[in-house]
């Protein structure tokens, strides 16, 4: 992976205080979105939210769309830090499960207008850069779910089809979660159903939709 994760105590002072400015650019600008949406979100609301010029921001950020970069990447940062502790910590069964689909529910739930807005103007861009953490994160789920293919636990596939499949599945969930107070328990029907109930469904879904027969049987066993 190109893209590594970087502690504050690696960093200079001078980092450490740009680091500092930037994350408070980066909060006024889910506060705005989280209080107006993206109609009002501007650099310039943004600069008056933390009593600094327009023009001094953009000396961070040289747009709306690259403050927006900035904020999909620190949610994959996060992510990626998880997904790696929650493949790392498998001593049996597949690479992909129930932990990894928490652990993005999760990352989600931390902060939800951040990850909103993560998500806003998303393909504003052809392609990921591949020194970002979006990537490293995308190609850390496809080889997840290559090496539980390769280990038995998955049938042949194609792994990138299958990560894209397992993130369009994950983001669903987390947006309703991150969108709908209450969700899943205001639904009618669902009634004391809680986001645990939907996440341990969802994941043993998805297992069970690559699965094995290895796979059903160490599901059935664990799950």
């Amino acid at each position: 992976m190109t893209a590594e994760i970087a502690e504050n105590d690696d960093l200079s002072p001078a980092e450490r205080r740009r680091r500092k400015v930037r994350d408070a650019i980066v909060s006024a600008a889910e506060e705005i979105f989280a209080e107006e949406g993206e109609a009002g979100l501007s650099m310039r609301r943004i600069a008056e939210r933390i009593d600094y010029s327009p023009a001094a921001l953009y000396k961070y950020f040289d747009s709306k769309e690259a403050l927006f970069d900035e904020i999909r990447e620190q949610f994959f940062e996060r992510l990626l830090t998880r997904m790696r502790r929650v493949s790392e910590a498998v001593k049996e069964g597949p690479r992909l499960n129930g932990q990894c689909l928490r652990a993005y529910v999760e990352t989600g739930l931390e902060q939800p207008s951040h990850y909103r807005l993560a998500f806003t103007n998303y393909f504003h861009k052809d392609r990921l850069d591949e020194n970002s953490f979006a990537f490293a994160a995308a190609i850390h789920l496809e080889d997840m779910i290559a090496r539980s293919m390769e280990e038995g636990w998955f049938e042949k596939a194609d792994p990138g089809l299958a990560a894209a499949s397992v993130w369009a599945s994950s983001h669903g969930l987390t947006m309703l979660a991150v969108t709908v107070p209450g969700f899943p328990d205001g639904k009618p029907g669902c009634e004391g159903t809680t986001l645990d109930d939907v996440i341990d469904f969802q994941a043993r879904l998805i297992m069970r939709g690559m699965a094995t027969q290895k796979c059903r049987d160490w599901i059935d066993r664990n799950l």
